[in-house]
């Protein structure tokens, strides 16, 4: 995906009015169509930071509001530097609006939450509080979710449970946005899609340590919900994706290839046992179904093989052609790999 350029609101404020040492922290927002929420968001930000103590910037991302949002948002950043805008020509996505506000963050430190109020920014204290012990990302709990049950609280319940199961990474609220992530965690982390809700188990395919803490949630006081229990089959398909990249994404062959030869042990079963019935029995077995099913099983087999050798091949492309590591490094100490003298 193209990222556009970015118009910064505060251009015009002078350079010695801007801060200018790097923040501790990095606040990222997508926003779309929350003019009414604005006001109080930013007041909501600005005591936040206040009561956190510590240098922090806010990224708001305009998702293609069609409303007023990004005059609001401009206004308030040309007397705010803390505030930087990034306004999208279209309505992109919440993933999209991540990795925009994750590629402009300077801070050690990034903070996610979502522009609808629902989110306290109060509870930055409490996961920058696990942070400093030591993990790398910290994911709210909305424990106290306030929620319609049959819609938002069920469907919910049960995506968390599957996540934490196939991706083995055990979080109760895998959709809260406010979130915390160490910026070195982030590099690591690509997103297309709608993988944004993975983030935690995707960092955690490279060795990141992840924890969570209740944290408060309000119900929406303006607008309206952008997402419904529509969302739940694109929820699925991502896990599966999310799945295979974390287990499979460097051995595809053993995915395909082990599906294969159990469709072709199947079939030859199959076949075994018909031409045991024909040969020694001496019955016909020209209009069984089972006949079919057999050739259908070997022949499945064969293209689930091949789509593991294809996937090898393409894997390799991939990875070499970039130049990209299979393996991520935390630290290297006594490094003399660049030729120093280790004497």
């Amino acid at each position: 995906m193209t990222t556009q350029p970015v118009t910064r609101a505060a251009a015009s404020i002078p350079p010695s009015e801007m801060p200018a040492a790097a923040p501790k922290i990095s606040i990222v927002i997508p926003l779309y169509n929350e003019e009414e929420s604005i006001p109080h968001l930013c007041e909501a930000l600005d005591a936040a930071i206040a009561n956190y103590g510590q240098p922090a910037e806010v990224i708001i991302v305009d998702d293609g509001s069609r409303d007023n949002s990004f005059k609001l948002l401009k206004e308030y950043a040309a007397r705010d530097p803390r505030f930087t805008i990034i306004r999208f020509r279209r309505n992109f996505g919440q993933t999209a609006a991540f990795a925009a506000g994750f590629t402009q963050a300077r801070g050690e430190v990034v903070i996610t939450m979502d522009a609808d109020l629902q989110n306290d920014p109060m509870d930055i204290p409490l996961l920058m509080a696990k942070v400093d012990e030591g993990y790398d990302i910290v994911s709210g709990w909305r424990k106290d979710r306030q929620d319609r049950w049959i819609d938002r609280k069920l469907p919910s319940m049960m995506a968390n449970r599957l996540i934490s199961n196939v991706t083995d990474v055990k979080l109760h609220d895998y959709g809260c946005s406010l979130k915390a992530y160490r910026t070195e965690v982030l590099r690591h982390v690509h997103l297309y899609g709608e993988l944004h809700r993975f983030i935690p188990a995707l960092a955690s395919q490279v060795g990141a340590t992840v924890t969570e803490v209740p944290v408060n949630h309000r119900s929406r006081q303006y607008g309206r919900s952008k997402y419904g229990i529509s969302r739940t089959v694109r929820v699925m398909l991502d896990l599966i994706n999310v799945w295979f990249l974390g287990t499979y994404s460097t051995r595809p062959i053993h995915v395909f290839g082990t599906l294969g030869l159990a469709s072709m042990g199947v079939g030859v079963l199959f076949g075994m046992y018909l031409t045991f019935v024909k040969l020694i029995l001496g019955e016909s077995i020209g209009n069984r179904p089972l006949l079919l099913l057999a050739v259908l099983l070997v022949v499945i087999g064969v293209q689930l093989v091949t789509m593991g050798l294809l996937g090898e091949m393409i894997t390799r492309t991939y990875y070499e052609s970039q130049n990209k590591p299979i393996y991520v490094v935390r630290e290297i100490v006594n490094d003399f790999a660049d030729g120093a003298d280790a004497g």
